[in-house]
Formats: C-alpha cells, sequence, structure tokens
C-alpha cells in the first residue's frame, strides 16, 4: 500500500499527541522509532498491539528504541485509550490523516467481501538519522515487540 521503501527519509512530521503536547519526527533524532499506525483504538486488535508495545517499552529503550503510534481517532478517544492501558508513549490522533497520508498507509480495504477505504495496520522502524530501516506489513498484533526485535538479531 504504501509509496515508501527501505532506504528512504521518513517524511517530516509536527503533530499534537492525545495529551495536547507537541510532537514531531525529529524529537526522535538520535533513536530509533517505532511508528506504527493502528485502525482504530480500543478495538482487538489496536488494543493487543499497543499493550503489547507498552508492556515491553522499557526493554525497547533500552535498545535505543522510541515508540509512537498514530490512528484516525479524535484527540478524546486517544486521550481515553492511552489512560485506559497505561500506554507509556506518544499516541497521535491524525483525524485529517495529514501524516497517515504522508506516509501511504489510508486506501482500499475489503472485509467480509466489502470493500472501503480504511487504514492499514503498517509499522515503520526509523533509524537515528531518519532513514526508514523497516516496513512491516503483516503486523503481529500479539507480539509486536518481539516480531521488531526480530529484525535486528
Amino acid at each position: 500500500m504504501t509509496h515508501l521503501q527501505v532506504g528512504d527519509k521518513a517524511p517530516d512530521f509536527k503533530a499534537t499527541n492525545c495529551m495536547a503536547e507537541p510532537v514531531q519526527l525529529s524529537d526522535y533524532k538520535g533513536k530509533k522509532l517505532i511508528l506504527y499506525f493502528y485502525p482504530k483504538a480500543m478495538t482487538p486488535g489496536c488494543t493487543a498491539e499497543t499493550v503489547d508495545l507498552a508492556t515491553h517499552y522499557e526493554m525497547l529503550k533500552e535498545k535505543g528504541f522510541d515508540v509512537l503510534g498514530v490512528s484516525p481517532d479524535d484527540i478524546k478517544k486517544q486521550r481515553r485509550f492511552k489512560e485506559k492501558k497505561n500506554v507509556p508513549f506518544s499516541l497521535i490522533p491524525d483525524d485529517e490523516r495529514k501524516i497517515i497520508n504522508s506516509y501511504g498507509v489510508w486506501g482500499p480495504k475489503k472485509l467480509y467481501g466489502r470493500e472501503y477505504d480504511g487504514l492499514h495496520r503498517t509499522t515503520f522502524v526509523i533509524d537515528e538519522k531518519g532513514t526508514i530501516e523497516h516496513i512491516i506489513k503483516k503486523v503481529k498484533t500479539k507480539a509486536h515487540a518481539e516480531q521488531i526485535l526480530s529484525l535486528y538479531e
């Protein structure tokens, strides 16, 4: 789905996270960033993915990673999700789909034979200089941290 490829410069962004704090890609310079896009907060798959990354967040940080989640939900839903699931990293509400579109993760989907436009669950691992190192399109929601770390073994 995405037009981006490994080796591309990650599209820059400036946004406000669900706690009304500014966040931008350059905040993560010098760290590897796990930038994951999920379709809808508080749904089973998105909750499993977010909780897995939150559970392993300290270990990911020890290995030089930081984590940032983006979904098309509004700020209230993202804040409730963050608070309810004790998410230690920023979640960005992108209801205008500016970041989502710049990363090319919005497009046609099919569910139970019905076609519609939606967000394709995708994770980008961005290196310390802002270059895309890995793109994960087949996300293991219940073991996403392990899936990412296995790329570096």
